[in-house]
């Protein structure tokens, strides 16, 4: 059973294996692979988040801890508290 490669990377690999390559095909790609990551880390972040939502130990600080965290990451920003 293979694993399939998410669309945006392939698509990345795809726009830096074209014949007329050029610096836009690798922004492009360049982009892809940040948004996949990002996208990796706001996946992460709301399974975290559900997962503590469901815990009755766990606070709405805590959630909101890691929802900020998410949010600097995905946008280099730093979000209110």
């Amino acid at each position: 059973m293979s694993i399939e490669q998410p669309e945006a990377l392939r698509l990345a690999e795809d726009l830096e294996t074209l014949r007329m390559n050029t610096a836009t095909n690798d922004q492009a790609a360049a982009e892809l692979r940040r948004l996949h990551t990002v996208n990796q880390a706001l996946v992460e972040a709301l399974h975290h988040i559900s997962l503590a939502s469901q815990n009755s130990m766990s606070s709405k600080d805590e959630c909101g801890k890691i929802a900020r965290a998410a949010l600097t990451a995905a946008t280099g920003e730093q979000h209110e508290q």
